[in-house]
């Protein structure tokens, strides 16, 4: 279950640490800057997104990092939290754990970037069984798929914090694309009363590269990974 808390301000105070956010007041109302929330005293960040003028974290991940407790009772979510740690010192810029950080896949990425991957392999799945079984593409199924899309791509570049996670990013925003391309083709030919075959996916090219872009990128999914590019993705 995915809980969202929405930030007031640029500050919490949590027992003797603090838990700080940047936004930037300049930027667009709508616009959507992948950034993170650390909390002072304990180890760990929390994708964050910045939307409409607010900022909103995952209560779940919020809650992994300062080793706090969640309960939920009917619509309320109380979340516990325990005596804030010492101010640990950050490692100087360019240091051992700057360059660890650097390399690899972090596993928030990578928990974010597979749930994206699921939700394009689920749409694609959807489109496919709607043509195989002589049913229309609809509009009303198709936009949730891209609402939730969407809202996973956002998280999954909101997360990123390494070079490979950022590397990997278009990969995503492509895999999306390209299965919204498909979408609106069937939409289109709905739209136009023009007549679909059961076997109109058969050797697809677009659906084919879908698939084999997917596949590339929950392949090579690892803690620590190194990025690979994925042709398909392209």
């Amino acid at each position: 279950m995915n809980a969202w808390s929405r930030i007031a301000g640029v500050a919490l105070t949590v027992g003797t640490g603090v838990m700080s956010l940047a936004q930037d007041p300049a930027a667009h109302p709508k616009q959507v800057t992948p950034t993170t929330l650390t909390v002072g005293g304990y180890d760990g960040q929390v994708p964050v997104i910045l939307r409409n003028g607010h900022a909103y974290v995952e209560v779940e991940g919020l809650a992994r990092i300062t080793q706090s407790s969640l309960a939920f009772h009917g619509s309320r979510i109380l979340l516990t939290l325990p005596q804030a740690a010492s101010f640990a010192t950050p490692a100087p810029a360019g240091g051992p754990e700057s360059a660890k950080e650097d390399k690899g896949y972090s596993r928030e990425f990578l928990r974010a970037a597979l749930e994206e991957v699921g939700v394009i392999r689920e749409w694609r799945s959807a489109i496919e069984n709607a043509i195989r079984t002589n049913n229309p593409v609809e509009q009303s199924w198709v936009a949730g798929y891209r609402t939730t899309a969407d809202t996973r791509l956002e998280m999954a570049a909101a997360s990123a914090t390494t070079d490979a996670d950022r590397q990997a990013v278009p990969l995503l925003q492509s895999a999306k694309g390209m299965v919204q391309q498909l979408s609106d083709r069937f939409l289109s030919l709905r739209s136009n009363l023009t007549y679909v075959s059961p076997d109109s996916l058969q050797n697809d090219a677009l659906d084919q590269k879908i698939l084999a872009c997917a596949q590339g990128i929950a392949a090579q999914a690892a803690p620590g990974g190194t990025f690979q590019d994925v042709n398909a993705c392209h």
